[in-house]
């Protein structure tokens, strides 16, 4: 691979690049189509970690996001810098910088309600559907995208088909944004296979000919069939991901009371040594703890960010080769490494394990059942050209012009309906799966 035609600024759905525009890049666009659209407002109402919370602190899928695309922003610019003589002629720091931040942006944009255990309640009532013969009419390869339900797959299709241009390009993002944003380059018939993350895949069946034409275009090399190198920046928003849910799961943890605050400070204070801020030294007991983390909570990104920033630079031959083995944290050196991964282990062992989150992700099946109960048996119902009952003419009347076509393939016809059920919010769908069991709302 190489930078200059992995930077392109050619877009999906547009013959030509569009011309620039005095202090924006066309990676600044595709930055604003993200951000004005409304699968990205709607992660403001989607779990992270923690159930959408009174507590205003708690992060959600939104506030993720952004911290994600600020800590993405930096890494792309600081790799930049030091890459800046193998970079195309035209391509600043800065432009490296703003693929970075836009993928980082739409990174959870495909994410369905409930975060996590939503995937796995669609994957779970999908396996029933299978059993019930459900799934019988499609191939293997379209099975697989709903037996393996994932976020990534369902974001690449946001992107690409149901924002903006709908099914002509979507948001029609530069291939360089959508590449750097393509985490698992690969469709489901790969994701048990390569054993690199279970269920992971980035695209669908039905975008495989979208994710033929980005490959082609970014000259990612071709592994095997349905299979592409990922794009060499995945890695750092990759990497930006994981330094920023590693801290930030712990602040929700402190917020939630789920940790000592002497525990989170000792990983913080062993990552950055004595380069501590003058105001973290001149802070006193009257001082808040949330203050005291938010400071030293600064310099330990920025650690993280040089560290991260040096062994993407350290790695570049291996990942222009499309070789690089694991993720980019696995390639940092010493504290740097030690601290996500310490992080992440202290998350699993005392944040994810909290009685709270347990109900909502129970809360979250039970949702997830009747609403797929609704639509996919609405969709089976009228399939063929058949006459849907009254109650499944109302539920297809729900998605409009949405609603699929009854002479459309199923696979094609559920596809639709995930689109509607996994672009809900956490409240929306919790409502609407009231109101369909004739539960009114609590007063």
């Amino acid at each position: 691979m190489d930078w200059q035609t992995l930077l392109t600024r050619e877009r999906l759905g547009k013959p030509a690049p569009s011309a620039d525009e005095l202090g924006r890049s066309p990676f600044h666009k595709d930055h604003d189509r993200i951000i004005f659209s409304g699968a990205f407002r709607r992660l403001g109402r989607k779990t992270q970690v923690h159930p959408v919370s009174s507590n205003d602190h708690i992060h959600t899928r939104l506030t993720h996001s952004l911290e994600v695309s600020c800590v993405g922003r930096s890494l792309g610019m600081r790799v930049g810098e030091m890459l800046r003589g193998e970079l195309p002629a035209w391509c600043e720091p800065s432009d490296l910088g703003m693929v970075v931040q836009s993928s980082c942006l739409a990174h959870d944009i495909g994410n369905p309600p409930f975060g996590h255990s939503g995937e796995d309640a669609i994957r779970h009532w999908f396996q029933q559907a299978a059993g019930r013969g459900w799934l019988d009419a499609m191939s293997d390869a379209e099975r697989g995208d709903f037996l393996s339900f994932e976020g990534n797959a369902q974001g690449f299709r946001v992107l690409t088909q149901l924002e903006y241009h709908q099914f002509d390009g979507g948001t029609r993002l530069t291939y360089a944004t959508l590449g750097a944003y393509l985490k698992y380059p690969w469709t489901s018939r790969h994701a048990e296979a390569l054993g690199y993350k279970k269920h992971k895949f980035g695209c669908y069946q039905s975008e495989l000919p979208l994710l033929e034409q980005i490959a082609g275009k970014l000259g990612l090399p071709q592994l095997e069939e349905q299979r592409w190198a990922r794009h060499p920046l995945v890695y750092l928003m990759e990497a930006a991901d994981d330094i920023c849910y590693g801290l930030i799961d712990l602040e929700d943890g402190l917020e939630m009371e789920l940790l000592d605050y002497a525990e989170v400070e000792s990983l913080l204070l062993d990552l950055v040594g004595d380069d501590l801020p003058e105001t973290y030294r001149q802070l006193g007991p009257q001082d808040s703890r949330r203050r005291k983390l938010a400071i030293l909570r600064g310099k330990a990104i920025e650690h993280l960010t040089n560290s991260a920033a040096q062994a993407f630079v350290e790695q570049q031959p291996s990942l222009l080769a499309g070789r690089l083995e694991g993720d980019l944290v696995e390639h940092m050196h010493g504290p740097a490494k030690h601290c996500v991964q310490a992080a992440k282990a202290m998350a699993r062992e005392k944040i994810f394990q909290d009685k709270r989150k347990t109900l909502h992700e129970i809360g979250a099946y039970t949702t997830l059942e009747i609403l797929l109960n609704a639509f996919c048996g609405a969709a089976l119902e009228q399939h063929g050209g058949r006459t849907p009952s009254f109650k499944n003419r109302r539920i297809l009347d729900l998605l409009g012009h949405n609603a699929p076509d009854p002479h459309w393939p199923l696979y094609r016809s559920f596809l639709r309906m995930i689109d509607f059920i996994a672009g809900m919010t956490d409240s929306y769908a919790t409502e609407m799966a009231r109101e369909m069991t004739g539960r009114s709302s609590p007063v």
